[in-house]
């Protein structure tokens, strides 16, 4: 079964946003199945808008920028 945007809930998502880029705390369910967490990175383009970028590693700022998002997404996995 090939995958199907509509049927992607988004659940929560917020971001912390750092000095070039952002990254993005969510929390899907697909098909009303188990609730999941992503946590993904966003660049901006020249023209200021966000573009999809790998995730990789993260730095201290980061990850204590999204630590609080994710205790915040916790409690949307019940």
């Amino acid at each position: 079964m090939p995958y199907d945007a509509k049927l992607d809930e988004k659940l929560f998502s917020k971001f912390y946003e750092g000095e070039n880029d952002r990254v993005v705390v969510s929390v899907y369910a697909y098909n009303k199945g188990v609730k999941k967490l992503q946590i993904s990175r966003e660049g901006m383009t020249a023209e200021g808008e966000p573009r999809f970028a790998k995730l990789g590693r993260m730095t201290k700022a980061e990850v204590l920028g999204v630590q609080p998002l994710m205790q915040e997404a916790l409690t949307f996995l019940d």
